[in-house]
């Protein structure tokens, strides 16, 4: 790409990569093969990843003269500490599954063949719970995260009376006492 196209290529991916990570639910990346660059970028954005066990994943921009440019300098060192973000993109690595496992980078890692329905399983178990309940625990999470705690405190009570008044939570209670699973609406 000449220098203009790059210019107007990678805030474009910072976008896409944004919009994912400011999605109301929660969103899951299941990797297989190379996530490196912008595809790990993708990955970071994401609330979940699971890897296959022959996946790789890196930040190698450095190894390019340039430097992670659709989030990766800020989500990673969120996801797992300034140290261990800094030898990710510093060094350009790009690891392996287990070695994204052992860092933080990853939440899950299974065999190739598993990928898709251990991301299907996730996906269930999601879909599960309460829709407003986990719009509301992302909002609580994702904003509260660089708040004081006090403030962030304030936010996750917010969100929780959010859910005071609705069908779910009553829904939720009536299929506790009868014992059977809730069937969620997202009221």
């Amino acid at each position: 790409m000449s220098l203009d196209e790059v210019r107007l290529f990678v805030p474009r991916i910072a976008v896409v990569c944004s919009g994912l990570a400011g999605l109301p639910f929660p969103t899951i990346a299941a990797v297989c093969g190379a996530a490196v660059g912008g595809g790990c970028e993708l990955a970071l954005a994401c609330d979940v990843r699971i890897l296959a066990e022959g996946a790789r994943i890196g930040l190698a921009e450095t190894s390019l003269g340039i430097i992670p440019g659709a989030g990766g300098t800020q989500r990673l060192p969120r996801l797992i500490g300034p140290m261990r973000a800094k030898r990710w993109i510093f060094t350009a690595a790009v690891y392996g599954a287990g070695e994204a496992l052992a860092d933080g980078v990853a939440d899950r890692v299974v065999p190739d063949a598993e990928l898709d329905r251990a991301a299907a399983e996730v996906a269930a178990s999601i879909a599960a719970a309460g829709p407003l309940a986990n719009r509301l625990a992302k909002r609580a999470i994702d904003a509260g995260a660089d708040l004081p705690l006090a403030r962030a405190l304030e936010l996750e009570w917010e969100c929780y009376r959010a859910t005071l008044d609705t069908e779910d939570r009553l829904e939720a209670l009536e299929a506790f006492a009868a014992k059977r699973k809730p069937r969620f609406r997202g009221r």
